[in-house]
Parts: structure tokens; C-alpha cells; sequence
């Protein structure tokens, strides 16, 4: 039974950080997440003009939606998300000393 612990533990235990990974993730993350609030941000910027131009009784310029709401809106989130994907290799740094710490322990 203590032979299949041992097995247990060596699986579960976290793999070692890849430097080389983070930037691809942090890049990756920021981008799906600065898509996604540029899509949803467009949809209710598209929604509200349509709602406002029906009451008043004109014609929706839609360029105000793409330039006016949806890509500042996106550009700052982007920025925030990038910022805190950043935080990552802080992440990986705290992991990578924990690591050394629990290879000195052994």
C-alpha cells in the first residue's frame, strides 16, 4: 500500500514552471480577453444606438459604436488585462523559489 502512495505523490506533484511559456500565455490571454470586451461592448454600444435613433426618430451612425464605445473600451481592458497577466511572472518566480525550497527540504 505505501508503494502506491509513493506512485500517488510522484503524479500529483506540480510540474516545474517554463519560463518560456508565460509570455505566450500572458499574450494569449490578453488578446482572447480584449476580443471578447471589444464583441460585448459593440453588441450593447449596436443595441443602445438602435433603442436611442428608434425614440428619436432618426438614423443610428454606427461608426459611433466602433470608434466611441466598443474600441476604447476594448483598449483599456486590454490594458488591464495585460497588466495583470503580467503578474504571472511574479507567479512564476514565487513558484520557481518554492520549488528550490521543497528540493532542499527533500
Amino acid at each position: 500500500m505505501g508503494c502506491n502512495l509513493k506512485v500517488m505523490q510522484k503524479q500529483t506533484s506540480p510540474r516545474r514552471p517554463r519560463w518560456y511559456a508565460i509570455p505566450a500565455r500572458v499574450l494569449f490571454v490578453t488578446f482572447l480577453l480584449t476580443l471578447l470586451s471589444f464583441a460585448v461592448s459593440l453588441l450593447i454600444s449596436i443595441v443602445g444606438l438602435l433603442v436611442v435613433a428608434k425614440f428619436q426618430g432618426a438614423t443610428p451612425d454606427m461608426r459611433f459604436a466602433y470608434r466611441g464605445v466598443a474600441l476604447p473600451a476594448a483598449a483599456i481592458t486590454g490594458a488591464i488585462v495585460l497588466f495583470l497577466s503580467a503578474l504571472e511572472i511574479r507567479h512564476y518566480r514565487q513558484t520557481k523559489a518554492l520549488a528550490g525550497i521543497a528540493r532542499a527540504s527533500r
